[in-house]
């Protein structure tokens, strides 16, 4: 009788030890606080998705979030065909990606992040720092093609637009909401490849207006997120007709959490996770109490932690 039980248990044991070491039939072994995964993020928010993937992983050791900074069209494409199973754009899926999800029953979720703005950065030299939106829609759009077109007294030239990458949610957001849908010019318009090559050109080209992400343009040694980058300046953006210092903002948090800022716009994180794994756990950091911390600090405006507001003075 004692041979048997040591029998049955021996048995239990080698059956626990080969379910332990059974891959699930999709073969991802991730949990929701362990394993290597790969994310999809548009690069425009590269500097906040790294210190959010920094935190995250000095938390959960066992943790490993591999970041693919792309375009936001290559980003949801990669989602679309599960390469990746969680995404950081500035946009939901259409109802066609949502119908190719269902049809493979997938059932993904879209939560909001945080709320970001654009800004439109020129070189120190420029002596002039307030433009509408209707005048950037016509910059943008070939209509305008010198700065005296806009300021008579400029002593600048040409304009040279440039934005990240043509693919970039940044230009999508340029194309449809600030041009209604209308193409950018092929022959004003310039695209690089990073945020971060957007920067040093217009540091160095005294004729240029660069349009980038504002996580990329804060001053790091600044906890109270009230100043820039030095090496360029960031313009000041008016929803009127007509920019002036009473009308215009710069995209400081308070004037994107108010909504005076006219370039906001919204950052979801896509989630297709049906195994409720790490890019669940993930993105449940993005959006817990410490996730969003982060956020502010960074100066957006996170979705979910109440925001301080401090009046600014700009110079």
């Amino acid at each position: 009788m004692m041979k048997k039980q040591f029998w049955l248990i021996g048995i239990c044991v080698l059956g626990m030890l080969a379910a332990c070491n059974r891959k699930p039939k999709d073969g991802l072994t991730d949990t929701y606080t362990s394993g290597v995964i790969e994310i999809a993020a548009d690069e425009s928010f590269q500097p906040i998705v790294q210190e959010e993937i920094d935190v995250f992983e000095g938390t959960f050791p066992l943790a490993g979030i591999v970041p693919l900074y792309t375009t936001e069209v290559d980003a949801v494409n990669l989602l679309l065909k599960d390469s990746v199973r969680l995404a950081i754009t500035t946009r939901t899926l259409t109802a066609e990606e949502m119908n190719s999800f269902h049809s493979r029953k997938f059932y993904p979720r879209e939560i909001k992040l945080a709320t970001d703005g654009l800004a439109l950065i020129v070189n120190r030299q420029n002596p002039d720092s307030l433009i509408s939106v209707n005048d950037i829609r016509r910059i943008l759009t070939g209509e305008v093609k010198n700065w005296k077109e806009i300021y008579p007294k400029s002593p600048l030239k040409e304009i040279r637009v440039v934005f990240d990458n043509r693919n970039s949610s940044t230009v999508r957001f340029a194309t449809d909401s600030i041009c209604g849908g209308k193409s950018l010019s092929t022959t004003e318009v310039k695209a690089l490849r990073t945020n971060q090559q957007v920067i040093d050109y217009v540091a160095q080209t005294p004729d240029a207006i660069g349009v980038i992400g504002v996580n990329w343009l804060g001053n790091r040694s600044d906890t109270t997120n009230f100043s820039f980058r030095d090496e360029i300046r960031i313009m000041f953006v008016s929803a009127e007709q007509k920019a002036t210092l009473e009308n215009s903002y710069r995209p400081y948090q308070a004037y994107l959490y108010y909504g005076n800022y006219p370039l906001a716009r919204p950052i979801y994180i896509l989630l297709n996770d049906p195994r409720n794994s790490l890019p669940w756990g993930f993105a449940s950091f993005l959006t817990s109490d410490r996730g969003q911390r982060i956020i502010l600090k960074s100066g957006l405006v996170p979705a979910t932690q109440p925001v301080r507001i401090v009046d600014v003075k700009d110079e």
